[in-house]
């Protein structure tokens, strides 16, 4: 059991789980891997998988655990999606499903071209690639700003 999840995942609240279920499999290509019903079909809990990365995805169910619908658009976090090829190609595929896009896809400092966009519920959602590998001092060259920590 222990190795179900990967050291880190995120869950996300929503008004209606099973559309968000739909929608993140048709914009972003997930794949549900768990989902569990009570006994008159709403969604109890569920998970999604993309790579080595798993995402919960629920209902509202406490006064702490709301869409971002139910807070006026609010988030308290966004959710990163790191894909290997075509970032471009699955920015469309995430415009074409109706994620508006805040961010249009664009090569970083840091050598990853990365989009943002929001989901129908109001979760934004950062999509990256690495396109370019940039060392250290290339980075802080580039953007000014003084990076430690960086592998």
């Amino acid at each position: 059991m222990a190795d179900r999840f990967p050291s880190l995942s995120s869950a996300v609240c929503y008004l209606d789980p099973r559309a968000a279920l739909a929608w993140l499999e048709t914009a972003f290509g997930f794949e549900v891997s768990m989902l569990i019903e009570d006994a008159e079909g709403n969604i109890a809990h569920s998970e999604m998988r993309f790579g080595s990365g798993v995402v919960m995805v629920g209902n509202e169910w406490s006064a702490d655990h709301k869409s971002p619908r139910s807070l006026g658009g609010k988030n308290t976090q966004t959710v990163h999606i790191q894909i290997e090829t075509n970032l471009d190609a699955h920015c469309e595929r995430a415009r074409a499903a109706g994620a508006e896009i805040l961010m249009e896809p664009e090569t970083q400092f840091y050598g990853d071209r990365t989009y943002r966009c929001r989901d129908p519920e109001g979760h934004i959602w950062t999509v990256a690639q690495t396109v370019e590998t940039v060392t250290h001092e290339q980075m802080e060259a580039t953007s000014g700003l003084k990076i430690t920590g960086w592998a």
